[in-house]
């Protein structure tokens, strides 16, 4: 199936590769860490800040909600962390905090760069594409897109990539639903194709026996190789057919993705990524986000051209 617009869908993968960190501040600097603080949340690790946060837009959202929307995370480790998340802080409070973190990490990590004409007009391009939006079928994106809008370039530009962000992972996993994986299968492939480690992606707090069984489940489908071993450092590779349903998953995510920004000209969005380039760089530079993630941002397929 072909998604019409007019982008082609590398172009969507490297837009999404320029806002995401800009939309991760808010799950890695301090100054996201502090506001979280003040509201009660646990900081020794970033889960209890990053379930408020992200599940904030939905309301106090249950475990069972939350699971099916963030999906790859297991219900034991969603479950946990929703335990109390509503009992240390309502949503609207949560809301508060992340939107002061966001502006506090930015205006950190930007400087003056926050307050330059370039950040203004890419706030603008991006709020844009973010208004497109379509959100049916996307409750992350909806519940993003439905709170009001800040009025500072640098965080309107933060909200923007966050809409867009949600928009791009609730398709994403309707592509992972369509290829048939499930949340702890669409981890082993992800590992599989050589995206990141299998250790890396312990955080999601799968126990091994899960891993095993979602390997022995790809292997029996042709999609990864037998490997020895009895825990998930025995992963063994992705097969052929293994890489290109990957592949596929990721076009059709990218191709999924690509609705909004058809708000813009093709040589507004090359005017935009140009703009992203260097507050990305100065984020990136920081070295607050991790040097390497499982959502497999510099991994590039056939299809990319």
């Amino acid at each position: 199936m072909t998604y019409s617009s007019a982008h082609e869908p590398g172009t969507v993968r490297k837009l999404w590769q320029l806002l995401e960190p800009v939309h991760a501040v808010v799950y890695f600097a301090p100054e996201a860490y502090e506001e979280a603080g003040a509201l009660g949340y646990a900081t020794d690790d970033r889960w209890p800040m990053y379930f408020a946060y992200r599940a904030a837009p939905l309301g106090p959202a249950d475990a069972t909600l939350v699971n099916a929307l963030f999906y790859s995370f297991s219900p034991r480790m969603v479950e946990h962390y929703l335990a109390r998340s509503w009992h240390t802080a309502r949503p609207a409070r949560v809301l508060a905090a992340r939107a002061a973190g966001a502006d506090r990490a930015l205006h950190a990590l930007l400087g003056e760069r926050t307050a330059s004409p370039e950040l203004a007009e890419a706030a603008r391009l991006a709020r844009r594409a973010a208004e497109a939006v379509t959100t049916a079928g996307r409750p992350l994106a909806a519940a993003n897109a439905a709170l009001p809008w800040p009025s500072a370039p640098h965080t309107v530009l933060w909200h923007a990539a966050t809409i867009l962000r949600e928009h791009r992972g609730d398709g994403h996993l309707a592509a992972l639903q369509a290829h048939h994986l499930d949340p702890v299968e669409s981890l082993v492939l992800q590992s599989g194709v050589g995206a990141a480690p299998a250790e890396w992606f312990e955080s999601r707090q799968w126990s091994a026996g899960e891993w095993q069984a979602a390997r022995g489940r790809l292997a029996a489908r042709g999609l990864l190789a037998e490997a020895g071993g009895g825990d998930s450092s025995g992963d063994g590779a992705a097969t052929a057919a293994g890489l290109a349903l990957r592949t596929e998953v990721e076009k059709l995510t990218d191709e999924l993705a690509s609705g909004p920004w058809s708000a813009l000209t093709p040589q507004e969005v090359a005017r935009l990524a140009d703009l992203l380039l260097p507050p990305v760089l100065d984020i990136v530079g920081a070295g607050i986000l991790p040097t390497r993630g499982t959502l497999g941002i510099g991994m590039k397929y056939d299809y990319e051209g």
